[in-house]
């Protein structure tokens, strides 16, 4: 399989310990190279067999080498035999890389005809992984558990999963955001602590002032501009006003000079993740629509008006959808269809919808935007390809971040919008537009949020469990009782978690 991870690593570490004795050491290392061989060709990152570990020395050691390499995302442990986890006390202790706890044997059916006590030895996963546990649940050590053989296809699919988790963590632990503007004004849920995002999630997060974009933007060479038109006309239906020659030629010039001046300034700040504000746009002649769809189809993260949030929401969800069909964009509730019984949500911005959502092909349209006062900006008008979807928000609750998501079957339209003048998705949520809204708004979520189309709600529970954050989900089985009641328990869960 294609690996869209094949610069990283997942570490397999295999417990025994060292009462067994050579050839049944050597056995078990046999046994954990061919599983682990089994399950790195179903893996979209790179698995890198570990030697048996039977003692505490070994395991601290490992697991201290992992937290050290920069490619290492993240480390599945087994145990093959009983291996005593006193011995993985100072490892667990020691471990910040995301952890999955795989429960699983060699064998897929039992020999009953010539089953004797030494494969009873050497087999003794099912009660070795309840020793590991044991102790991973008292040092609440966060991680995933998946049971089963590995050849398995839900088993490895949970395992895969996880690793697209991982690498949304290693990339939000690399990310640095560069906001342009501020929030936009009054707004409460876009705010937020941005030390606290650094420390939680890893991600760096710095303003650089408009006049730096601007700057970058006038620099554009014309025969820049040149190409990236001729770029445009080849992937998407140009309006006639747009073309070479049309009345409003000259808009689109300015939407290139703008994508080629803000991704070379991203490129020369290391930035995979950035946001604009309408109310900040200094000298820039209109307010970036094009530009950002494009990047972000390129997998940067960006959040509309300051939301420093979403834009890292929206870059890990496009880590971890690499090589998936669909994509992940900013989203924003903007409307509902409130038909009785056909309930539906039209999200939409005002400019930034990624056409990564789409398969057909965009039209570049320029139109109106009544507000931040710039010229008419240019943009890509679309609807999102139908399909499963989960929307996403993250907010800052003061003493934690919030993630809520909501299962969403993603719909065409109900009818043509031949007058609406953005990138937009219709989406009825689960379990219905009720229970989903008041669950949202009795969450907090914010109106602010990734779409994804690429990745499950498995993927963002186990990134939650990773990052050790709060995850509300909505889906097929919430209840408004129910979900009020979380919000509740939780609100006391997560304060007395974090101590005094």
């Amino acid at each position: 399989m294609t690996k869209p991870y094949a610069d990283r690593e997942i570490w397999f570490l295999t417990g025994s310990q060292g009462l067994y004795g050579e050839d049944t050491l050597r056995q078990v290392a046999e046994q954990s190279q061919e599983i682990a061989r089994v399950l790195g060709e179903q893996l979209p990152a790179n698995l890198v067999w570990k030697p048996v570990l039977t003692s505490s020395d070994a395991i601290r050691r490992v697991a201290l080498e992992a937290n050290a390499d920069d490619a290492v995302i993240g480390v599945v442990v087994w145990m093959h035999t009983f291996s005593p986890a006193k011995m993985w006390i100072a490892g667990l202790d020691a471990l910040r890389t995301p952890l999955l706890h795989l429960h699983t044997q060699a064998n897929v059916e039992l020999p009953w005809d010539t089953i004797d006590f030494d494969f009873m030895n050497l087999n003794q996963a099912a009660h070795g992984d309840r020793e590991f546990g044991y102790v991973a649940t008292r040092l609440a050590a966060p991680r995933k558990t998946v049971a089963g053989h590995v050849s398995n296809p839900a088993v490895t699919a949970s395992v895969a999963t996880w690793v697209r988790a991982c690498a949304g963590w290693a990339a939000t632990h690399e990310l640095r955001l560069a906001r342009f503007g501020d929030n936009m004004r009054d707004v409460a849920v876009t705010e937020g602590d941005k030390t606290e995002a650094e420390l939680r999630f890893g991600v760096s997060v710095n303003t650089w002032g408009v006049n730096d974009l601007v700057a970058a933007v006038d620099r554009v060479p014309d025969a820049d501009v040149d190409a990236l038109v001729t770029e445009y006309e080849d992937l998407y239906d140009v309006a006639p006003e747009l073309r070479l020659g049309g009345e409003r030629h000259e808009s689109l010039r300015d939407g290139a000079r703008q994508e080629v001046g803000l991704r070379a300034l991203l490129e020369s700040l290391g930035a995979m993740a950035f946001t604009t504000s309408f109310e900040d746009l200094g000298a820039l002649r209109q307010l970036p629509g094009l530009a950002v769809q494009r990047l972000m189809a390129d997998g940067y993260g960006f959040g509309a008006e300051g939301d420093w949030k979403t834009a890292i929401l929206v870059r890990a969800a496009k880590v971890m959808g690499a090589g998936l069909p669909g994509g992940a964009s900013l989203m924003e509730d903007y409307t509902y269809d409130l038909t009785p019984g056909a309930e539906r949500i039209l999200g939409a911005h005002m400019l930034e919808v990624c056409p990564s959502l789409t398969t057909s092909r965009p039209s570049l349209e320029v139109h109106p935007l009544g507000i931040g006062g710039k010229d008419d900006p240019v943009r890509l008008v679309f609807s999102t390809d139908p399909g499963v979807g989960v929307v996403v928000s993250l907010a800052d609750m003061r003493e934690r971040f919030r993630l809520t998501a909501n299962v969403v079957d993603v719909v065409a339209p109900s009818a043509p919008l031949p007058h609406l003048p953005v990138a937009r998705a219709v989406w009825e949520p689960r379990p219905d537009f009720r229970t989903s809204a008041e669950a949202w708004l009795t969450a907090g979520g914010a109106h602010h949020t990734v779409l994804t189309t690429a990745v499950g709600i498995e993927v963002f529970e186990d990134f939650a469990e990773i990052a050790r954050t709060e995850l509300l989900v909505i889906d097929e089985s919430t209840t408004r009782r129910g979900f009020r009641d979380q919000v509740r328990w939780n609100q006391v869960f997560y304060r007395v978690a974090q101590g005094l």
